[in-house]
């Protein structure tokens, strides 16, 4: 393992970096651990992809999981690693970062869309199933109160689904693309939170 002072050299050195982070980043923001101890998969049981497409019940259950965690995500602020990652970019020496949170606090604390790669997808945005249309979360989730009925694209009808990847959907091709054309390139691979 190196040093502090060695790690501190080699992001001085280097102007090919690439960062990928973890849940462990976002955990000093307040948005909880998903596997760690009274994290949401130590609760309850996964709704697969395959399972919300099919089931309005499991649809209902996998919203009232986001309505669980919606607050924490949406009011959750910036730390100082996520700043860290926008001051390498800043210095020019960023060529892209990878993570597999879905909060989008990367990008809040001014990285560019085009300098991240969201390999989970992302909370900040609900996306419709059939037509491919995304809206903000705020005014669907509000929405659901008491007994509710999964959401609706007022579109096209389709089912709306947070734009995460859920277990058992494929991962998003363009994204891996990218983040294994990043990793080639990068002559410093930094892990943080993970």
């Amino acid at each position: 393992m190196m040093t502090l002072e060695e790690f501190a050299g080699k992001i001085r050195e280097s102007c090919e970096i690439v960062v990928f982070t973890g849940a462990g980043i976002s955990t000093e923001s307040g948005i909880p651990d998903f596997r760690s101890p009274g994290g949401i998969w130590t609760r309850y049981r996964p709704v697969t992809y395959q399972e919300f497409v099919a089931s309005e019940a499991a649809r209902i259950e996998a919203w009232k999981r986001r309505l669980e965690t919606h607050e924490a995500h949406k009011n959750a602020k910036p730390n100082i690693g996520h700043y860290f990652v926008q001051s390498l970019d800043a210095k020019g020496k960023l060529i892209g970062l990878i993570t597999q949170n879905v909060d989008g606090l990367h990008n809040l604390a001014g990285l560019p869309d085009e300098k991240s790669v969201e390999l989970h997808g992302s909370n900040r945005k609900i996306v419709c199933l059939n037509c491919g249309r995304s809206f903000d979360p705020d005014p669907i989730i509000k929405k659901l109160v008491g007994d509710f009925s999964s959401p609706r694209c007022d579109v096209c009808g389709g089912i709306l689904k947070s734009a995460t990847i859920s277990f058992g959907q494929a991962m998003p091709q363009e994204a891996m693309r990218q983040a294994q054309e990043w990793t080639v390139r990068a002559h410093v691979f930094v892990v943080m939170g993970s």
